[in-house]
């Protein structure tokens, strides 16, 4: 990836270039990190203080497909890019690859991923035995890793928990039934709530850990991804108490001044408001 142009009417026609596409992109990536005449802010970024913002602009992306807005998503797309590209940079910059090797290398991993696509495999075979091929091509590039090996210790802990058991399960150490998980969820479950008075905070904490990671294993049982589903379920608390909120204002009243028998009417009278309305 180049650094800024040094003929600045070159760089300057680039940068306000509307149709500038990618080239654009990293020039005005590499115009803010210009020792000399760059963003002060951006100058004083590494790895460590973009990765936040990197992370956050994935979810901002998942946030816009959940909500259908594909206004949003375009926005939330080239808010994710301009991460990439400003790793790109800072790589580039220390020395260590550029853009052109970002995508050289996502590019190389494609292909040989995708035999059956760009190569001479067969592409007769269902999406779930496509998903082991990729996971066996993986596990060959890994070479004599262990089986958990790999696994991002950055992500969301219900995701990281489920790409965990895949990883133990291909190896055949998982619950062969539903039944099983469900079990095992009211064990979990009333180990803590008959122990939470003899427990220290640090017992408790790990008791619910044990917990929410076997209800992460009953998402994966049930094939549903478990982020997506406490999403939904986040918005649609948001949502109801909104409606709360809402009616207590017609009564000129706030929730501090509700109590909880008030409120949990209100809550009900949301719900049946929902109901009705997908009727």
């Amino acid at each position: 990836m180049p650094k800024a142009n040094p003929d600045r009417s070159v760089s300057d026609a680039l940068v306000h270039d509307p149709d500038g596409g990618l080239p654009r992109l990293v020039e005005i990536m590499a115009r803010l990190r210009d020792p000399v005449s760059g963003c002060p802010w951006d100058l004083d970024q590494g790895f460590a203080t973009i990765a936040p913002y990197t992370i956050e602009e994935a979810y901002e992306v998942a946030d816009a497909v959940q909500r259908g807005d594909m206004g949003d998503l375009k926005g939330e797309l080239g808010d994710l890019l301009f991460q990439a590209v400003y790793h790109a940079q800072m790589a580039d910059e220390a020395g260590h690859f550029d853009l052109d090797g970002v995508i050289n290398g996502i590019s190389d991993k494609m292909v040989a991923r995708h035999p059956h696509v760009f190569g001479d495999q067969s592409r007769d075979k269902s999406a779930d035995q496509q998903t082991r091929d990729w996971e066996a091509l993986k596990a060959a590039e890994r070479g004599r890793a262990r089986v958990l090996d790999g696994v991002a210790l950055g992500l969301p802990a219900l995701t990281r928990a489920v790409k965990l058991q895949n990883r133990a399960a291909r190896v055949g150490f998982d619950w062969p039934h539903v039944d099983d998980v469900t079990a095992k969820i009211a064990e979990e479950a009333a180990e803590l709530a008959e122990a939470r008075a003899t427990l220290t905070a640090a017992e408790m904490a790990e008791e619910l850990g044990d917990l929410l990671f076997v209800m992460a294993n009953l998402a994966r049982h049930l094939k549903i991804d478990p982020e997506a589903a406490l999403r939904a379920a986040n918005a649609k608390f948001a949502r109801r108490f909104a409606r709360i909120e809402d009616w207590l204002a017609e009564a000129g009243k706030t929730p501090a001044d509700s109590d909880l028998a008030e409120m949990d009417a209100l809550w009900n009278r949301a719900k049946d408001e929902e109901k009705s309305a997908t009727r």
